[in-house]
């Protein structure tokens, strides 16, 4: 890991909130992630499973944490892979039991070729049989996990035990929704990385500049602020792919008079950020760039300003929706004779505003939480509305992250700049 050691008071409280929320003679397991193949004998870089980590601070392959619960009593374990000289002279040394202890706060370490006669002794006890599963809302992958196939093991060596097993994921998207203290500082670090990604590269941009050479210079930046790089994979877009949300060929020259849109965000500590910037190449709007860009920009002033507890996520949208509506009526795009007379099922907006406003953002970035529970302190949302005029090449998407708290909205990059005059004073 590149990020410095992280308190392990974050992952002993947040073990203490998760064994509150089992049920009496229950016992909980997590795997780590799969490091997954590429060809040959090539391998994709390890990502740690959210939930364990979470749990844990493990960042590495082969690790497994099982938490049980008996007369109120809990007791943690946790199974790692042991060094051997082969290990420790190709890849390096795996963590030892002192230093696994000492950053996770468990107590109990075991090596894992002890994990299957210790966890079916506890199996076999256990009412309750906790496992973890990807059912994230967005999830569309097929690919199976280490948590996948263990639970068909467990099944096949415990057949009476089926009927026991419970989904840990609820628990977990719930408890993970709120970030603690140390989470959001954490996460302020890789916000504060971004900033300085985006700093770089906003004096560089000209007419000719490929975009990948932009994405190049945020990864040295990240690189070189201990950040393991990209939270996800960067959207450098200009001209007429300003327009198109998941830009990711990142290709083309930029060219004189077009706008160029950027999403993109550090990772640190396995923690994301989420920045979307929208520039002009030659380092002036156009005037009918300009009028988008600010209209987009009081579109997120707005929204910003609705990330408050007891918030609906939902009525949230509906209310952004009607402000972005009466900016496209501004801009000349439709005008209110044409929303009388809208077919309800496919409204005008939807041509130039198609996407959410917001969604959670933490160890992922389309992080777990139930968008139907009223927003709450502690929880941190991306705010980012976007005017996309593909008739004209003209995308504008403007994006943060914001902490919700008791009180004022906290914008994590506050700091960034997103006036279009302060975007163009540092272009020039």
């Amino acid at each position: 890991m590149k990020y410095s050691q992280i308190n392990p008071s974050l992952f002993i409280n947040n073990r203490k909130l998760f064994s509150a929320r089992l049920k009496e003679n229950s016992i909980a397991i997590f795997n780590a992630n799969d490091i997954m193949p590429t060809n040959s004998d090539g391998t994709m870089p390890f990502k740690q499973n959210s939930d364990l980590f979470w749990l844990t601070s493990v960042d590495q392959e082969e690790s497994v944490l099982a938490i049980v619960k008996n007369n109120n009593q809990v007791k943690e374990m946790l199974f790692l892979k042991e060094t051997n000289e082969h290990i420790a002279i190709w890849e390096g040394a795996k963590l030892d039991k002192e230093l696994a202890q000492k950053n996770s706060g468990v107590e109990k370490i075991y090596w894992l070729n002890q994990m299957d006669e210790i966890l079916n002794i506890e199996i076999e006890k256990a009412s309750n049989i906790y496992l973890n599963k990807n059912i994230h809302s967005r999830s569309t992958s097929e690919v199976q996990t280490r948590d996948d196939r263990f639970r068909k093991v467990l099944i096949k060596n415990h057949p009476n035990k089926e009927k026991e097993i419970v989904e840990v994921a609820p628990i977990m998207h719930e408890l993970r929704f709120i970030k603690s203290e140390i989470e959001i500082e954490l996460m302020r670090n890789a916000c504060n990385i971004t900033e300085k990604g985006l700093r770089r590269i906003l004096p560089i941009i000209k007419p000719g500049i490929m975009e990948y050479q932009i994405e190049a210079e945020l990864m040295h930046e990240f690189l070189s602020n201990r950040s393991a790089g990209f939270a996800y994979q960067p959207i450098i877009g200009s001209g007429v792919d300003s327009c198109v949300l998941h830009y990711i060929d990142n290709n083309k020259m930029c060219k004189e008079g077009d706008v160029l849109l950027m999403d993109f965000g550090a990772e640190y500590a396995n923690y994301a950020s989420d920045l979307t910037r929208t520039v002009p190449v030659n380092g002036r709007f156009s005037k009918r760039q300009k009028n988008v860009y600010n209209a987009v920009h009081r579109v997120m002033k707005e929204a910003t300003n609705m990330l408050r507890p007891g918030t609906d996520h939902k009525k949230m949208q509906q209310e952004v929706i009607k402000i972005m509506e009466e900016e496209l009526i501004g801009l000349s795009l439709f005008d209110r004779e044409d929303v009388k007379q809208q077919d309800p099922s496919n409204p005008m907006y939807k041509k130039y505003f198609m996407h959410g406003t917001s969604h959670s953002l933490g160890l992922d970035v389309h992080d777990v939480g139930d968008t139907g529970t009223p927003m709450q302190p502690g929880m941190v949302f991306t705010c980012e509305p976007g005017i996309y005029i593909r008739e004209e090449g003209i995308g504008i998407r403007l994006e943060n992250d914001v902490l919700v708290t008791s009180g004022n909205p906290d914008d994590l990059m506050k700091n960034i700049p997103i006036d279009y005059q302060e975007i163009e004073s540092l272009m020039n």
